[in-house]
């Protein structure tokens, strides 16, 4: 198999296929709407998410700091979708819609995350983007940043592609 070169960093999605990505990604995964994680840019070359702050996010009630479930979950959702971006680049030959039915089989292999500081915020924001994109095989890495822009975790993660 022929590996397809990666994307040009100006290259931009249809807006057809950033709906269909973002409906997927916010809508039917479920779990992605219990945390509240959202989409703020979708490209190629990376993604980027934000987790407002709430109640029922809460890991130590006496700091009001972010579980560390949270962080974790939302660092491997955001590079899976980070996956799924690069997997659309690679084939946009394809129609947008051919492309939305590519991420049947993605799933995470191995995640790693490291805990840097306490997540104390309103909101955060969520970074991903793909190092590797082999043919079976996806390598990702992650950033888990506070309202001001301080970085509060970071994260490695395999995924599977078929």
């Amino acid at each position: 198999m022929i590996k397809k070169a990666a994307p040009p960093p100006d290259l931009e999605f249809e807006p057809e296929f950033v709906t269909g990505l973002k409906k997927i990604f916010e809508e039917m995964i479920i779990f992605n709407q219990v945390i509240g994680l959202k989409v703020t840019s979708l490209k190629p070359t990376e993604v980027r998410g934000r987790i407002d702050m709430k109640r029922e996010l809460i890991g130590h009630f006496a700091f009001n700091r972010l579980h560390g479930g949270v962080i974790s979950a939302g660092l491997d959702a955001m590079a899976g979708l980070a996956v799924m971006a690069a997997i659309g680049a690679r084939h946009m030959d394809e129609a947008p819609i051919q492309r939305l039915h590519r991420f049947a089989k993605l799933g995470t292999i191995d995640l790693r995350v490291d805990y840097l500081r306490p997540a104390i915020s309103d909101h955060f924001e969520l970074r991903a983007e793909v190092m590797r994109l082999g043919s079976r095989v996806a390598s990702t890495r992650m950033e888990f940043l506070g309202a001001n822009g301080e970085l509060l975790s970071t994260g490695t993660a395999a995924y599977i592609l078929s």
